[in-house]
């Protein structure tokens, strides 16, 4: 099984499923130009501007405890292999795989946009989410700084806003963060999949370190910004054992808080987590599968509400039950963080002297 080139997480590159020309031919046919083409082992990184008119998305979702949320990038550096938002890629005619990892579209006007959404009459305040569908603290965040100045603009406006991420970053902007968590307008979650570097480097080859997330919780919650633990996601037999452990170093860094997710597949997401384990699990991969879609109904997925989230059956109970003493044990509180506070919203002014006519 072909391992994926240095620094990625997955070794396919499949188009889009909404291309309308794919390749239909014999296997054999196909291995054998494949072979010829092997991708190349450091691919780069390549940005691209996202041409948005608008950033704030709203969803209605009754399992998801946030209606608004803006997602500075779209496609993740950080590689993570179980990424649900992988499929999301198709959209832009790009492979939910390589592609989803390595052509990152920003959106460096997020800021400016951003407050003149909160400007417009009639706007009306409620929690912001970063980190919704891809890494508000992704690698190329550090240059582009993008992440930073939206909250700066939620911070000018006393707009509420709650953040999730698996970077280190975090730490950059951990005075804004407070300074607003102060007036009750922030808090964070870091996402801890496993605390084996080893395991790391290939289900989440770019992402911070688990010592750095742990730190970031360290010093989030030493400023004072209420912080919760996610064990995202919980993958049968390859990093289910660690679930106690994680909460254990979480809470010791000062998490207080916690929540779990148990791994979802959606559309492409199967097939890239097949290759991952036949690569890195081979003789466990079977037993991960059965797993899996004993959870979720004989299927590999389920998107159904309330169900897509932590799955069902005596596997998914057992995963629930295990958290819950853990969390009780460890003084950590599950569900949804402290409520922020709305009535501290002042609309941006985008329009200078004009406003006084």
């Amino acid at each position: 099984m072909q391992l994926p080139p240095k620094g990625r997480g997955v070794t396919s590159n499949h188009a889009s499923r909404y291309r309308a020309h794919r390749l239909d031919a014999a296997p054999e046919y196909i291995d054998a130009v494949a072979g010829d083409e092997e991708p190349p082992r450091h691919p780069a990184t390549r940005l691209h501007v996202d041409a948005s008119r608008s950033v704030i998305a709203t969803n209605r979702s009754p399992d998801v405890p946030f209606n608004r949320s803006i997602n500075p990038y779209r496609g993740c550096e950080h590689g993570c292999v179980y990424c649900f938002a992988r499929p999301s890629h198709a959209w832009l005619d790009l492979s939910p795989g390589l592609d989803f990892e390595t052509q990152i579209y920003m959106k460096p006007d997020a800021a400016r946009l951003l407050a003149e959404e909160l400007g417009r009459p009639g706007y009306r305040p409620e929690p912001i989410h970063l980190g919704a569908n891809t890494d508000p603290y992704q690698p190329v965040e550090r240059d582009t700084g993008i992440t930073r100045a939206i909250l700066q603009t939620l911070h000018d406006a006393g707009h509420p806003v709650t953040v999730l991420t698996k970077g280190a970053l975090i730490e950059r902007d951990a005075d804004l963060l407070a300074a607003m968590a102060r007036r009750g307008l922030a808090r964070a979650a870091i996402s801890i999949t496993t605390l084996d570097p080893a395991l790391k480097r290939t289900l989440e080859p770019r992402a911070a370190s688990p010592q750095a997330r742990l730190r970031a919780i360290r010093t989030l919650t030493a400023a004072g910004v209420p912080t919760a633990v996610m064990v995202a996601p919980v993958i049968p037999r390859v990093n289910d054992h660690e679930l106690e452990a994680i909460l254990e170093a979480a809470a010791a860094a000062g998490a207080g808080h916690a929540g779990w997710i148990l791994l979802r597949l959606p559309r492409e997401l199967q097939q890239l987590m097949r290759d991952w384990l036949q690569a890195h699990r081979p003789l466990a991969a079977a037993h991960v599968m059965s797993l899996l879609r004993a959870s979720r109904g004989g299927q590999d997925d389920d998107s159904r509400f309330h169900s897509r989230m932590r799955g069902q059956g005596a596997y998914a109970a057992l995963i629930g039950a295990r958290f819950e003493r853990a969390a009780r044990r460890l003084g950590l509180a599950t569900g949804e963080g402290p409520p922020l506070d709305c009535t501290q919203f002042r609309a941006p002014s985008t329009a200078g002297q004009l406003t006084l006519w």
